[in-house]
């Protein structure tokens, strides 16, 4: 099952070179999984309960692994993830994984 999908403005990148995804997570799914990436917004399939942060953690936990960072250069605020990539490493790690 695919999740429904929102659109949200555009990868951006701060003055520190941050760059913000919009993410729409959906939590307790079979497998961890990118389900849909475009220019503006991420859809993840994550294996875990939205309770006590499991969810949280493990949304991290996939994306840097698919992102090639660490851990803690993955932070979820939200419906939003910051990494340090240019946008366009990121999308094209996202899409390299995506189902």
């Amino acid at each position: 099952n695919m999740p429904v999908f929102t659109f949200f403005d555009q990868l951006s990148r701060d003055k520190n070179n941050v760059v913000t995804i919009s993410v729409h997570a959906k939590p307790e799914s079979e497998l961890n999984a990118i389900t849909v990436v475009s220019i503006v917004a991420v859809g993840v399939a994550i294996a875990a309960p939205p309770t006590d942060g499991q969810a949280n953690a493990e949304l991290v936990r996939y994306l840097s692994k698919v992102l090639a960072l660490k851990r803690s250069e993955v932070v979820v605020d939200k419906n939003i993830v910051k990494v340090a990539l240019t946008p366009e490493q990121g999308l094209d790690r996202l899409k390299q994984e995506a189902v």
